[in-house]
């Protein structure tokens, strides 16, 4: 999994994407000190990995991972070369999400570039730049298309989707809320990986006093959750500056800081739930001696399509799945016991892969 990490300058980005990745980025009280992306590698806490592990005792345990590119801060007018201009949003086309960072604390020592705090006005200047950005795209693709158009049926056809979309951002709509007519028009649209098409999980950055009750009582996140709500996004609240303090820490002291500060889990793991749960995705588990490890795939996904995540061979020869939950795996204590109590199921092709389903796959080639 891929996410883009966008916002206004000083709302709190790079401080949140440092605290992510550990990976250093730099962060500091003026606009556009983050020049270049920076991307980070950052694995997912999962407490199940960790036991089958130990059941197992695997040499390697390999969680899953999610990349996260932060983007130098943008401005109203960033399409117009205001700022840095937009030029950095082409590093997250590639991105399966877009976590908005939007600013819902006062500090009156960290400058906001127009000078005030107001969620939603800043949630539409970043949208208003990434519709810029797609309807730039778009227009590359309508003068390509226009060349051949006159003489074939197909880029007629394309060409008068590209201007419906154009027209629709040009309302000041995103293009999510764009309608394809059927299985071409949905093919191209996906094909143009617009920004604006892209889900969008919102995080709310407060300040510490704010945390422990999840921001109830500030107007700002309730109006980001609000938008959010309306808009078929996600919402996670976070104070930016006490993530990082987090990152600092090994595991049992996170523990305790999280637990003195009233929290049951930390940002990243926010971010991750609502990510899993905007992507529509979940984890299958596999698990030996040699290795205990996490897969991601969509929720919906068949026995031979989960099994062509570790390898293709293993798709293409699918004869058939041992499947058991990793609850009774644990319980039971070897996968010979769960056999013995019927907790093993042998799956065929057509059968829907669940989260927490420990795999063993059996194929030929």
């Amino acid at each position: 999994m891929k996410l883009g990490i966008v916002g206004l300058p000083n709302v709190g980005k790079s401080t949140l994407f440092n605290s992510l990745t550990k990976a250093g980025a730099e962060s500091a009280n003026y606009p556009f000190c983050t020049i270049d992306p920076n991307v980070g590698i950052v694995t997912v806490p999962d407490e199940r990995l960790k036991l089958l592990g130990d059941m197992y005792q695997s040499k390697k345990v390999t969680p899953a991972v999610i990349e996260f590119v932060d983007i130098a801060g943008l401005v109203k007018g960033a399409s117009k070369g205001e700022g840095l201009g937009n030029q950095f949003l082409s590093n997250i086309r590639e991105v399966d999400a877009v976590v908005h960072v939007v600013r819902c604390f006062e500090d009156a020592n960290v400058v906001h570039v127009d000078g005030s705090i107001d969620p939603l006005r800043d949630i539409e200047t970043i949208n208003l730049e990434l519709i810029f950005s797609d309807i730039e795209i778009l227009d590359r693709r309508i003068a390509k298309t226009s060349r051949g158009a006159r003489n074939d049926k197909t880029l007629a056809k394309e060409l008068a989707l590209l201007e419906r979309i154009k027209a629709h951002l040009e309302e000041g709509k995103l293009a999510k809320g764009f309608e394809t007519a059927d299985e071409d028009e949905e093919e191209w649209f996906n094909s143009y990986n617009l920004l604006t098409a892209k889900p969008v999980i919102f995080a709310a950055n407060v300040a510490e006093d704010d945390l422990a009750d999840d921001g109830a009582n500030n107007k700002g996140v309730a109006a980001v959750r609000e938008f959010a709500a309306a808009n078929g996004s996600e919402v996670f609240v976070i104070c930016a500056q006490i993530e990082q303090e987090i990152a600092e820490l090994d595991e049992d002291e996170k523990a305790m800081f999280l637990e003195d500060l009233g929290l049951k889990e930390s940002g990243l793991e926010k971010l991750i739930k609502a990510s899993y749960q905007l992507l529509g995705l979940i984890s299958f588990l596999t698990a030996g001696e040699d290795e205990t490890r996490a897969w991601t795939i969509k929720v919906g996904t068949k026995a031979p399509q989960a099994a062509g995540k570790i390898h293709t061979d293993f798709e293409r020869g699918f004869i058939k799945a041992e499947v058991v939950n990793y609850k009774d795996l644990l319980e039971q204590g070897s996968l010979s016991a769960a056999r013995e109590k019927g907790l093993v199921g042998m799956e065929g092709k057509e059968y829907v892969v669940k989260d927490g389903d420990v795999i063993l796959f059996r194929f030929n080639v």
